[in-house]
């Protein structure tokens, strides 16, 4: 049987649990392959900005399942709030035994701090267009949808995948040239601060590069996301490094069942928490609108 990977730190962000362009079965794959000492969920876990009762299926429910599983296990777990989950900032500070909710974290790593939050604090659109983000939200979430369907008639006819949403990204300048001032605004405050690392989510576009500023050096490093690119982000052994399921052969390995005791054995012996009796759904679905609501208002 393969073991699971134990990982030092692993970081989460951008799963937007909740909608349709969520991979929640491919990161139940990966999670059931790592057992990281602490896991850090760097925003826009939940997606209450369009969450629906209607749709919530059995994966993404895995996911809070297995993320409750790791905290139940032994593994330090911290919530840091995002946009898309930002009613959730009403409970920060928040803990409850191995669950930590916050906004940000500094964290100590090996003498060195790394200093991570979400990230739309340097997104304009959020403190003066509300409205204009979100409705860009659901604009981003069609083409993911779209993008889906043509993927399937191309691998139909062997031309394999593309992204509609990232081919856009490029060709729009206004597009680079907010991706390159979010980098610039997160790392020249770090470098001021004295931090090591920066750890950011929210732009979906996963990244570890040295950075200079001329005044100082700092590693900044983005997790990415499960909605297109399906990446996160492992510290190990002193060294980070950029996971992308799609080249780490996890798919396979699943197809073929080489995991599949993992599952077994992480849905019986395993479990501290019943998670299994609906308790979970129940308290997810009686509070969701009554925070997204809150957070509206």
């Amino acid at each position: 049987m393969k073991q699971k990977r134990e990982v030092d730190l692993v970081v989460l962000s951008d799963i937007h649990l909740g909608t349709i362009g969520c991979h929640a079965e491919e990161l139940n794959h990966y999670l059931s392959s790592i057992h990281p000492k602490t896991l850090i969920l760097n925003g826009d876990i939940l997606d209450m900005w369009q969450f629906k009762k209607y749709y919530w299926p059995k994966s993404h429910m895995k996911v809070i399942k297995k993320l409750v599983n790791f905290a139940a296990n032994g593994t330090q777990l911290y919530y840091l709030t995002g946009n898309h989950d930002e009613t959730l900032r009403r409970f920060s500070d928040l803990s409850l035994g191995q669950c930590h909710l916050r906004d940000k974290l500094l964290l100590d790593i090996k003498g060195e701090k790394a200093w991570i939050f979400h990230g739309d604090v340097f997104d304009i659109s959020m403190k003066h267009s509300k409205w204009l983000a979100k409705l860009g939200g659901f604009g981003y979430n069609f083409l993911i949808l779209l993008n889906r369907m043509i993927n399937r008639v191309s691998e139909f006819f062997g031309r394999g995948k593309l992204s509609i949403s990232k081919k856009i990204k490029y060709s729009v300048k206004k597009a680079i040239r907010f991706i390159d001032d979010f980098e610039k605004t997160a790392t020249d405050l770090a470098i001021e601060k004295g931090y090591k690392f920066v750890i950011c989510g929210h732009i979906h576009q996963p990244c570890i590069k040295d950075v200079n500023n001329g005044k100082g050096t700092v590693t900044y490093l983005n997790s990415g996301d499960w909605i297109e690119n399906l990446t996160s982000l492992e510290y190990h052994n002193g060294k980070w490094e950029l996971f992308n399921y799609y080249e780490s052969g996890l798919g396979e390995q699943f197809a073929s069942n080489k995991l599949t005791k993992i599952n077994e054995i992480e849905e019986t012996g395993t479990l501290l928490i019943d998670v299994e009796n609906g308790l979970l759904e129940e308290l997810l679905f009686s509070h969701a609108d009554t925070l997204r609501n809150t957070g509206n208002g």
